[in-house]
């Protein structure tokens, strides 16, 4: 019978493995505690096992080994009063386990199974609870990711979207403008804020999309100097201000150019939105060093006096800030020459290379 009683918490191995993906890694846990104490109360009853029992000794040691496992993968997997329970069970079965071969007789041995149940059990805590930390840590590390990324994309919803937004609305008054004294004009018009709204509602699908990722990943190249051009062209040809662009010829770190890319595209939606009497605006963007120094500059009315923006105005330039002076660099805006207006960036070069492409 002693045999018996020996293996049968091994016996309940394999169907506990089995059944942990139902009911959870604590619930087998507490069977398996629960299965230790009452082969210790039967063994309690039956008569203890001698110590020269080979088998029940293995066997015995076995069973230590798949509890305090048990309590490190409970505690990693589960918190709360439920887990508590689960091993506060599978250590007193642990504790309990050498009275199988001996009575405890008076505090001694009492503070002798105590002494043992600590010394083997409250490793395996410790070392539940450290890896309980650690998966902690790594999914606030992802949330807070996943929450970085997510408002990347809000400030690229604004800079594109709003760009293009502010184009079909300049175009759409121009539009009605030239709707009765030159109808080819005001055809050809409409047919750029058609194209307008088209990118618009591009940029909303992707950014909805990637908002959607169960992951967050699958995020396309941001565009960088090269889509500058085109940019310009279009701001050009929607009736605003002539835009002059100077670009370096030398390639720089990906997550400059999606950084110029980004206070570009803000700066024109400003002119557009703030300063409709510009007729130019000059975009530089010369190495200078190992520095990246970048000026978008109109020559119409400032948006604000003393280098204060207007009321009413976005968040789009105090979010670009944020960006450049995580990479290292300063963005500055204010007026410029009288009554214009300018934006200016400084963006270091070594040091965006030596990170992680990308942002």
């Amino acid at each position: 019978m002693t045999q018996i009683l020996s293996g049968i918490v091994l016996v309940l191995v394999p169907p506990a493995w089995a059944a942990r993906r139902r009911y959870g890694p604590v619930a087998v846990t507490l069977a398996l505690g629960a299965a230790s104490v009452v082969v210790t109360v039967a063994v309690w009853l039956l008569g203890r096992w001698a110590e020269g029992q080979r088998w029940a000794g293995l066997a015995g040691l076995a069973e230590l080994a798949v509890l305090l496992l048990a309590v490190v993968v409970s505690l990693r997997a589960e918190d709360g009063p439920r887990c508590a329970a689960a091993a506060w069970t599978a250590c007193g079965a642990v504790a309990l386990w050498p009275s199988r071969f001996a009575f405890v007789e008076g505090p001694a041995d009492t503070l002798t199974l105590f002494g043992f149940g600590s010394m083997l059990s409250l490793p395996a805590v410790l070392v539940g609870l450290y890896l309980r930390g650690l998966d902690e840590g790594r999914r606030k590390a992802v949330a807070e990711a996943r929450r970085a990324q997510r408002l990347e994309l809000a400030h690229d919803l604004h800079d594109f979207v709003a760009h293009d937004v502010s184009g079909m609305v300049a175009q759409a008054q121009a539009g009605a403008y030239l709707a009765g004294i030159d109808p080819a004009r005001a055809a050809e018009m409409f047919q750029r804020i058609e194209q307008a709204g088209q990118r618009a509602l591009a940029s909303l699908d992707r950014t909805v999309q990637l908002l959607r990722s169960e992951e967050g990943g699958g995020r396309g190249p941001q565009p960088g100097l090269a889509e500058l051009l085109g940019v310009a062209e279009r701001f050009t040809a929607t009736g605003g201000a002539e835009v002059r662009l100077e670009l370096p010829e030398e390639s720089v770190p990906r997550e400059v150019e999606g950084t110029v890319h980004r206070i570009v595209v803000e700066s024109l939606t400003n002119v557009r939105r703030h300063a409709p009497a510009a007729r130019v605006v000059e975009i530089r963007a010369r190495r200078c060093g190992g520095r990246l120094e970048l000026t978008v500059t109109n020559d119409g009315r400032a948006p604000g006096p003393a280098g204060r923006s207007r009321r009413g105005g976005g968040s789009g330039l105090p979010g670009l800030a944020a960006r450049v002076e995580a990479l290292g660099g300063s963005l500055e805006a204010g007026p410029y020459e009288r009554e214009a207006w300018q934006v200016r960036a400084v963006l270091p070069l070594e040091e965006a290379g030596a990170g992680p492409a990308g942002s």
